[in-house]
């Protein structure tokens, strides 16, 4: 097995990176920041909300050891990744589109949380994939929406420098947790871990608002679909996942008992990706 191939467009690993870790020029200009371990058919994780490439880890190895060449990476305004300000979903798209580039250009996506949102808006536009795996996409499909000016409350927050605020802001408005679980995460060691993130919020509660509904083009791809979400989950997850299948009728879904609250189970994950791969 290799641990840690070079893609095509890979650049020489800088100082200030973490060991195992590589760049590629968005075409914004924006430096990306990624890393790839294990050997075989490209896997590229798209995290969602509030997180960086290092927490996916686990699903990385598990697809690793299934044989796969498994991608993770930081997005935007997130870990060792730069920012362009003023970000949109498009811009996000073409970080998306070099990141794979830079994997060799010929690879399945596994998206999760709002990073399965971005993973179907970007072969919408045409950015080439393989295989799209979804999940646990929020979408809303019109109910329930967060409200339309949270981006912009959410990037006066931060310009304010109060990113405890903005993070606790959307973890109740953009993401919709109970007061009682947000002060426990807020009282959490992890929290202080969540303040760097807070510019990543804007671009996830804007992301997550404009393509809420899924367009015609994101519901009509071409590349093969599996929706997953896990046995038990949160209600409105369970009613997006069911939503989308519904209007994607040439999706495969899978619900997938290992996965528990929003949490993909890397084992499991993995054997459903592996079996499904081109």
């Amino acid at each position: 097995m290799t641990d840690k191939p070079t893609g095509r467009l890979a650049t020489v690993g800088a100082p200030w990176l973490p060991d195992g870790m590589d760049t590629v020029t968005s075409a914004d200009g924006t430096r990306i920041a990624y890393e790839q371990v294990g050997d075989g058919p490209v896997v590229v994780i798209v995290g969602g909300a509030m997180s960086r490439g290092v927490d996916a880890g686990a699903l990385a190895s598990a697809l690793s050891r299934a044989g796969l060449r498994a991608v993770t990476w930081d997005r935007r305004a997130r870990g060792s990744s730069g920012d362009a300000r003023g970000s949109s979903p498009e811009r996000e798209t073409e970080d998306l589109a070099a990141v794979i580039e830079a994997a060799g250009g010929d690879a399945a996506v596994l998206g999760h949380s709002s990073g399965a949102v971005l993973a179907l808006f970007a072969a919408s536009l045409g950015v080439p994939v393989q295989a799209l795996f979804l999940s646990e996409p929020p979408l809303h499909f019109g109910v329930d929406e967060p409200a339309d000016d949270l981006p912009d409350r959410l990037q006066s927050l931060v310009d304010a420098g109060a990113a405890g605020e903005a993070i606790v802001t959307f973890q109740l408005e953009g993401v919709g947790l109970p007061q009682q679980m947000v002060d426990s995460i807020r009282a959490s060691d992890q929290f202080a871990s969540l303040l760097p993130l807070a510019q990543s919020t804007v671009y996830d509660a804007a992301l997550v608002r404009q393509l809420s509904t899924p367009t015609s083009d994101m519901l009509g791809v071409s590349a093969p679909v599996t929706i997953l979400r896990g046995e038990q989950t949160f209600p409105v997850l369970i009613s997006a996942a069911d939503r989308l299948a519904e209007e994607m009728p040439t999706a495969e879904y899978v619900i997938v008992p290992e996965s528990v609250m929003h949490r993909p189970d890397p084992e499991a994950t993995a054997r459903i990706v592996r079996e499904r791969m081109p």
